[in-house]
């Protein structure tokens, strides 16, 4: 059994109630960052936010609850980086530019077309990004949030930190339904980042800004992890 000190616990349980409460839509919510009703509605929230307006580039995670932010970011001439599936490639990043795409940005923003017209680049090749887009399962008023458990988020985070690409500069927002925001305390560890704003259909919260993780804690890494990431395999753990 586990209890509220455990990560999987409140996965489980914003799960659950996203289901109860008729939420969530295609293609579900256990498992994976929650499509939830109302995603169309905070991403023109975000779109509001002086640092959205700001920025020149986002990152954002390729979850169907974000496409309408992706969507909206290209349709408003933002650059937008997304990671590639779990890191796995040598260029571990897509860069889709809407100086350059010729479909529209919702067929772009989608991960089929984040496939087709993204290009491929390295890490040496990102920007500094202004403004971080993250899924997100569960999320508390003070920026403490859960992801769906593969920790790969953290990682973009951490090396795009090391290397220059984000900074205390850097806004990280999240967008989620009003279940998915708790008032309970959440349980985080050292590799763990929180956000800077929490975005819902009907709120915008605005955090206190969190400690953030010094970078890749090598630590928290076992050898297989490493191996299967080729700009973490190409480092090697640090002896």
């Amino acid at each position: 059994m586990t209890g509220p000190d455990d990560k999987q616990f409140w996965r489980d349980r914003i799960w659950d109630q996203m289901v109860a409460e008729k939420v969530v839509g295609f293609p579900g919510a256990h498992g994976r960052i929650p499509n939830f009703t109302g995603v169309g509605d905070a991403a023109r929230a975000l779109a509001e936010l002086p640092e959205w307006q700001a920025a020149s580039a986002i990152k954002a995670n390729p979850d169907m609850p974000q496409l309408p932010v992706r969507a909206t970011a290209l349709a408003d001439d933002i650059v937008v980086y997304m990671a590639v599936p779990r890191l796995r490639e040598p260029e571990p990043f897509l860069r889709l530019d809407p100086a350059v795409i010729t479909v529209k940005p919702r067929a772009a923003a989608s991960i089929k077309g984040s496939g087709e017209h993204g290009v491929p680049v390295g890490l040496d090749e990102l920007p500094h990004i202004d403004l971080i887009v993250c899924g997100t399962v569960a999320v508390n008023r003070d920026g403490v949030r859960i992801g769906k458990g593969g920790g790969y988020s953290d990682l973009e985070f951490a090396v795009g930190l090391e290397a220059g690409r984000i900074d205390d500069s850097t806004t990280i927002v999240t967008t989620v339904h009003d279940v998915q925001l708790v008032d309970d305390e959440l349980p985080e560890t050292q590799h763990d980042f929180g956000v800077d704003v929490i975005i819902t259909p009907t709120e915008v919260i605005r955090c206190d800004r969190r400690a953030r993780p010094p970078g890749i804690i090598w630590d928290d890494l076992d050898d297989d992890k490493i191996a299967a990431i080729p700009i973490l395999a190409e480092r090697g753990r640090p002896s």
